[in-house]
């Protein structure tokens, strides 16, 4: 399997608690890195999937089990540039 990068925006959260980074583990968001900027909190992941579109699935339902709502999912540049490689 091929691992996936890419970030689950989230929406009306400006950064987040302990305890939505212990449901987001909970939930299986163990290749997740919580992050935030400016007042936007995003989980970069680094997931291991048969595909891109398996690996983004898989995370919004995850995230959306954590009891937070997905704004967007964003991929880095470079990281899309080599999924055709």
């Amino acid at each position: 399997m091929k691992t996936y990068e890419f970030d689950v925006v989230l929406k009306g959260v400006t950064e987040l608690t302990d305890d939505q980074a212990d449901r987001l583990f909970a939930a299986g968001c163990d290749d997740g890195t919580p992050a935030g900027c400016d007042g936007v909190a995003w989980i970069h992941f680094d997931r291991q999937a048969p595909s891109l579109e398996e690996a983004i699935a898989t995370a919004v339902v995850q995230v959306q089990a954590a009891d937070l709502v997905v704004s967007k999912v964003e991929l880095d540049v470079d990281a899309a540039v080599s999924l055709g490689a």
